[in-house]
């Protein structure tokens, strides 16, 4: 019999978390999963700890390697019908995160489902509300925009087959895939109880680098779109003083400087990434660069009458050099 879903991960030198996700698959209510790794040359223990759980370990070159290869290889390989993309260094909440991010396929027009992701503790004060931002606490089933993230998300494989992720765009693989799915009449669900949490420790050459990669694929996928000095500038401003005053309200202790820093790193990354490589319509815009008031954004986390997955320790007690 086919599983219930199969389970996608992307990985590269990720001993310090894949421990953990597979550990919130193994405590999922969903039980009858197969889970591929597709590992693009890890120099370290990552395939050795995978090994330790039921997962399939597909390899790929390093120079084969883009966001959209590394699915299509994944996906390929996957038996059930509908398939679930998770970053390596994602974990569950709760051990309902599957049940939830697939709920959505009994309507046979939905192509793709994402589900809510949030912060570790060692995510910097800025992503927080960009999570925050991107992924609100309430879910939308029929949202009215191809905005998703391939972090934790869902598709059918049925669609896949017809239309594979694009295998050249350097980030943003699977904001294309929705644009095409979103194009053929296909809905796109966002499920806010499908939480994990999404651990992020990039310096900030690395969120520059981000930002910038995005910010080519943006511009790829939307070749009539602009990114203008004047926007840069505008949305640095706008989302540091939105961030400041999100931060004095949660009395946060963050140093403004790193919010600045991080917003420039995040616009200058974009702006030059627009100016190296469609329309934008004002609803991308919102979703993609555009903070929410305060007066959206929740004071607390919601609380869900479910216990959380307990996680013991799971980072390796020392790394290759």
């Amino acid at each position: 019999m086919k599983p219930t879903c199969s389970i996608v991960i992307r990985s590269y030198n990720e001993e310090k978390h894949i421990a953990r996700l597979l550990t919130g698959i193994s405590q999922q209510t969903i039980k009858d999963v197969q889970t591929i790794l597709v590992d693009s040359g890890s120099t370290d223990a990552t395939v050795e700890i995978a090994s330790r759980f039921p997962v399939e370990v597909v390899s790929i070159r390093p120079e084969d390697f883009t966001f959209g290869r590394s699915l299509n290889v994944g996906i390929s390989h996957a038996q059930a019908d509908f398939v679930v993309i998770a970053s390596a260094h994602v974990y569950p909440v709760y051990p309902d995160w599957l049940e939830h991010l697939l709920a959505p396929f009994t309507d046979s027009q939905v192509a793709l489902t994402y589900g809510k992701q949030r912060g570790a503790e060692t995510t910097k004060y800025s992503e927080h509300q960009i999570f925050r931002h991107w992924f609100p606490e309430h879910s939308q089933l029929r949202q009215s925009h191809p905005f998703c993230n391939n972090a934790n998300a869902a598709i059918r494989r049925s669609l896949w087959e017809l239309h594979p992720y694009n295998e050249t765009l350097p980030a943003l693989e699977d904001l294309a895939w929705a644009r095409w799915a979103f194009e053929q009449g296909h809905a796109i669900a966002y499920v806010a109880e499908a939480e994990i949490i999404h651990v992020h420790n990039e310096s900030w050459q690395g969120v520059f680098n981000r930002y910038r990669r995005e910010g080519m694929a943006f511009k790829q996928i939307y070749p009539h779109e602009t990114f203008r000095l004047y926007d840069l500038v505008r949305l640095w401003i706008a989302n540091v003083w939105h961030d400041l005053r999100a931060a004095r309200r949660e009395r946060a202790r963050v140093k403004w400087q790193d919010i600045a820093r991080f917003r420039w790193m995040q616009f200058w990354g974009t702006y030059r990434g627009f100016h190296e490589s469609g329309p934008l319509t004002w609803q991308l815009k919102q979703a993609f660069y555009y903070p929410r008031s305060l007066d959206a954004l929740p004071r607390q986390h919601s609380s869900r009458k479910v216990t959380p997955i307990q996680y013991a320790d799971t980072t390796p007690k020392h790394t290759k050099g």
